[in-house]
């Protein structure tokens, strides 16, 4: 049988969700990619739920995000938390949040956060997929081994169900096969930090009308806590009656053999009284390590290849859209020819820090839920032992609540000090994991303000460049900036914003943001408006 040949502009290599949505954004950019899974791509235990206000601005971008909020999450299930010995048991504490459909529009960005398990959202992304037209998905398929050279990549993979042996030749290829990554493997990319905090067993099961049989008001997420400590978490999937219980370990691996799932729920449960299923169990490492670098000429990396971390907090998945986000355009630009040749270079420099603050932020997360000492006495019916599970409760509702609000780690992140970014001198705003300030200063996300019932500023942004224009009188210092983009082949528009609390809160008449709806430059004037551009598009 003849060997298959395939072309494509970017091969991506996994079908997870930063993949797809890498596929996505490069198709929305009209760039064409291939999408290679080593498997079905089927999802049987999913790990990724929680979607965060930024992941959904992507979404939003794509036109996706209203697809994902119909996905199947009941909008009146409340997200609360609660710190208990089981779910029958004594309750510690409880922080009450409101469900998505109780929760207000923060006012600096017109999306909100959302849950969606993985096993949900990797269908509404394979959709968005197959209508763009310009990716393609090839599952069962696993890639063997690549090369590059100047000119483009060349990878050898082989279907496998069929055994068939194929050649696809791209001009760039990214990474996007997780912890274990087979591409950063074979670039020689190490990774550094803290390899092993714990091993951990995730186990999900299905128990409908849980909450009700066990007393309980909905929560997103339930910590059990016993007389050693915190043990485990049950966390909600579908919002109906799939569960997932994560059982804490140590630094010595689970027994798979030994490990008894429905003893585990059993004590979850606090009962033997209600009927559940195991559906699956998955062993998995908790660690905090980052890719000493992001890629190699034309093999880049994305997502868990480069960045795996606690998942208490929920950033791993976000951190990786967040990589998708600022390559995307990179790709779109190097591809088109606008890109200059530091451009592509600029993807670690930008992103490695913001995984590395995620990264820590997650794993004091998960330090913080195993913080309570241990208390033998902790599930007596006792005075001493009302007053222990009280103090517990109470410390541990205060400890965590900066986590469940993590508005600055979501929105705040910035690629300070950023090569394709012109800085103007002013001070940060604060990196505060709670408080999120919005702000214009170059490298920052570009701030939300409505203009119209429906429409932000964020949706003006996109496939080129934007000069907002905040003044009249800076109009024809704009056409500097559209000449000096014109003659680089740069794709650039100018907005004019007249709506109140524009101007101020961007601070200067002039603010050019990238595609990726990061500020890379703002001032009054465009003295040097062909410098800038050769800064921003990666020529200097």
């Amino acid at each position: 049988m003849k060997e298959r040949e395939l072309a494509t502009s970017v091969a991506i290599v996994g079908a997870g969700p930063v993949g797809l949505s890498l596929a996505i954004d490069l198709a929305w950019r009209g760039i064409d990619s291939l999408v290679i899974e080593k498997e079905s791509g089927h999802v049987t235990h999913p790990r990724a739920g929680f979607i965060s206000v930024r992941t959904m601005e992507f979404f939003r971008r794509w036109g996706i995000a209203r697809a994902v909020r119909e996905s199947g999450f009941p909008d009146d299930f409340a997200l609360s938390i609660e710190f208990c010995t089981s779910l029958s048991g004594h309750t510690l504490a409880r922080d009450e949040y409101p469900s998505i459909g109780a929760m207000p529009l923060p006012h600096w960005s017109p999306e909100k956060k959302q849950r969606c398990p993985q096993h949900w959202l990797d269908p509404v992304l394979k959709m968005a997929l197959r209508d763009s037209r310009h990716g393609k998905l090839l599952v069962d398929t696993a890639v063997e081994s690549f090369e590059q050279d100047g000119s483009g990549v060349r990878l050898r993979a082989k279907n496998t169900r069929l055994g068939h042996s194929l050649t696809i030749h791209a001009d760039y290829l990214v990474g996007c096969d997780g912890a274990n990554s087979t591409i950063r493997s074979g670039l020689g990319i190490s990774m550094e930090g803290k390899g092993h905090l714990n091993y951990s067993m995730s186990v999900l099961f299905s128990c409908p009308d849980l909450l009700r049989q066990c007393g309980k008001e909905a929560a997103e997420r339930f910590l059990l806590i016993g007389p050693e400590g915190t043990w485990g978490n049950v966390t909600v999937i579908d919002g109906r009656e799939v569960w997932r219980l994560t059982v804490y370990g140590s630094a010595s691996k689970f027994d798979l053999d030994s490990f008894d799932a429905r003893a585990w729920v059993l004590r979850a449960l606090g009962t033997d009284q209600i009927d559940f299923e195991i559906i699956s169990i998955l062993p998995w490492k908790r660690a905090e390590l980052i890719a000493e670098c992001y890629g190699i000429d034309r093999v880049l990396l994305a997502g868990d290849s480069v960045h795996t971390m606690s998942p208490t907090g929920g950033m791993g998945m976000n951190t990786g859209l967040g990589d998708v986000f600022d390559l995307g355009w990179k790709l779109q630009a190097t591809l088109e020819g606008w890109g200059g040749p530091k451009l592509l270079a600029s993807y670690t420099e930008e992103r490695k820090p913001v995984a590395i603050r995620n990264a820590a932020y997650s794993t004091h997360n998960y330090k913080t839920w195993v913080s309570p000492r241990r208390c033998e006495y902790l599930l007596e019916d006792s005075k001493r032992a009302e007053a222990a599970r009280r103090e517990i409760g109470e410390n541990m509702k205060r400890a965590t609540q900066y986590e469940w609000q993590s508005w600055g780690l979501q929105m705040g992140y910035r690629y300070e000090g950023s090569p394709i970014c012109e800085p103007d001198g002013t001070p940060p705003t604060p990196d505060d994991y709670s408080a999120y300030v919005p702000t214009a200063r170059p490298g920052s996300r570009a701030p939300h303000i409505w203009l119209a019932p429906g429409h932000s500023i964020i949706d003006l942004f996109g496939k080129g460049f934007t000069l907002l224009v905040f003044d009249q009188a800076a109009i024809e210092q704009a056409q500097s900036f559209t000449r000096a983009a014109a003659q680089r082949g740069v794709p650039l528009i100018v907005r004019q914003i007249g709506e109140p609390g524009a101007a101020e809160l961007y601070e200067t008449p002039l603010v050019l943001v990238r595609p990726d709806g990061h500020v890379a430059w703002r001032g009054a004037d465009a003295e040097s408006a062909g410098d800038v551009i050769d800064t921003v598009r990666g020529a200097h």
